[in-house]
């Protein structure tokens, strides 16, 4: 067996339209998707820029609301000017829980929360460093 590519990652939330309106709001990303599952569950799968994998979002009720564990999870984007990102953010009062950091390499990023508790990074790399 050989994995070819990521395809998606699913995360469950509390509140379907909240947490959509977050991810295409905040962060821009696209709704390609939304449907119910045959055991129920309401999905919704998000496009990320420059990105072929999908992120997809899954309510279902019935198990209860969601906890995400403080630092067990978060996904992180790439942005191309993390100044003009924080000032966005700022505009729509979303608070920045942590950062802005500098690495050693040069990339400077922030997190941010998401519903339900996800946490999101926001790293701008500079213009020399590729990760593979």
């Amino acid at each position: 067996m050989r994995v070819m590519k990521l395809l998606h990652t699913r995360m469950r939330v509390s509140n379907m339209d909240h947490t959509i309106a977050f991810y295409t709001d905040v962060l821009g990303l696209q709704v390609v998707e939304r449907k119910t599952s045959p055991r129920g569950s309401q999905l919704a799968f998000l496009r990320v820029p420059n990105s072929e994998e999908l992120i997809e979002l899954c309510s279902f009720p019935a198990s209860g609301p969601v906890k995400v564990q403080e630092d067990l999870v978060h996904l992180a984007f790439q942005v191309d000017d993390l100044d003009d990102t924080m000032s966005s953010l700022k505009a729509q009062g979303i608070r920045i829980t942590d950062g802005p950091t500098v690495t050693s390499s040069g990339s400077r990023f922030i997190f941010i929360d998401a519903p339900d508790g996800y946490e999101v990074e926001l790293i701008e790399r500079p213009p020399d460093i590729t990760i593979v």
